[in-house]
């Protein structure tokens, strides 16, 4: 099963950042993780800042990142959790570099951030900084769009997320395992409802599928190992659906409704090959929940 001991949470103080912030919380303190939430200043969003002066430039940087660090103390403590060690970093850069470069340095586990809700893959192709990371970060990252129901409190200060819903979607190839390795450790720890999903893209003859979701049901029914005592005593079901993968991962996450989708993306280029088709970016950028996407 994976260990997570160190977590990432990217914010910039958004909302999306701070229901990022509030899973990242939430599973450091089931996995009695370390939590770095980290900032980047990015002097490229100030160009105006080119036409001063040397120590006007030097002013104005440390001004920035005096208030980065400010503003990162002042995001922490809206939602502190007194189990959980948290270590704010605030850097100069680029974003999407910063976090990966970090994330490698300090042998992340779990990456955790917001998803900006934008809508068309052109646009946020174009400018994405967690879609910069997904392509290349060096463990699973956990994407957070929208807050899944009511797993979050609505008050001031929100209850600490609770994951009951977890949904995991297999393909049956060997890239999957890993995922599925994430999704018993999850389920164990959060003592969730577990379901196993397999979509068959392609409907088979008629007469043909009965058979194959017979047959796909008993692969889902084998996939939860002995060993796996606490998700197999638990509430586990399985599900085969028709049609396109992430259409039906999508309708089934709202129905339930799902608090987690969990998904294996394939290779390094496998987002920047399927930019306009690949499922689990689908998922993650239109669907009900946050996103587990574990890179195989």
């Amino acid at each position: 099963m994976p260990e997570l001991r160190r977590i990432l949470c990217p914010v910039d103080f958004s909302e999306f950042s701070m229901r990022a912030y509030q899973h990242a919380l939430s599973v450091a303190s089931h996995y009695d993780a370390k939590l770095f939430v980290q900032h980047v200043v990015e002097l490229w969003r100030y160009p105006y800042a080119d036409f001063a002066s040397a120590e006007l430039y030097d002013q104005f940087f440390r001004t920035l990142c005096k208030k980065g660090e400010e503003e990162v103390q002042r995001f922490v403590k809206t939602c502190a959790h007194n189990e959980v060690r948290i270590e704010s970093v605030v850097q100069e850069g680029m974003a999407p570099d910063n976090i990966l470069t970090f994330a490698k340095a300090q042998s992340v586990d779990l990456i955790v951030m917001g998803m900006h809700g934008r809508r068309g893959f052109d646009r946020l192709m174009l400018g994405s900084v967690t879609e910069r990371v997904m392509r290349n970060a060096p463990c699973p990252v956990l994407t957070v769009n929208k807050p899944s129901y009511d797993v979050i409190g609505s008050d001031q200060r929100p209850s600490p997320v609770h994951l009951n819903r977890i949904l995991f979607c297999t393909d049956f190839s060997e890239h999957s395992q890993r995922a599925l390795d994430h999704a018993i450790s999850l389920t164990a720890e959060y003592d969730a409802e577990l379901t196993l999903l397999h979509v068959l893209e392609h409907a088979p003859d008629p007469v043909k599928i009965q058979d194959a979701v017979a047959t796909a049901i008993k692969q889902l029914d084998g996939l939860i190992p002995a060993e796996a005592d606490k998700v197999r005593a638990g509430r586990t079901k399985t599900t085969v659906r028709i049609g396109k993968p992430y259409e039906q991962i999508i309708q089934l996450a709202m129905e339930a409704p799902m608090d987690l989708v969990i998904m294996a993306v394939r290779g390094r280029g496998a987002l920047d090959l399927a930019v306009f088709g690949s499922t689990t970016y689908r998922v993650m950028q239109f669907g009900p929940c946050p996103v587990l996407a574990v890179r195989v």
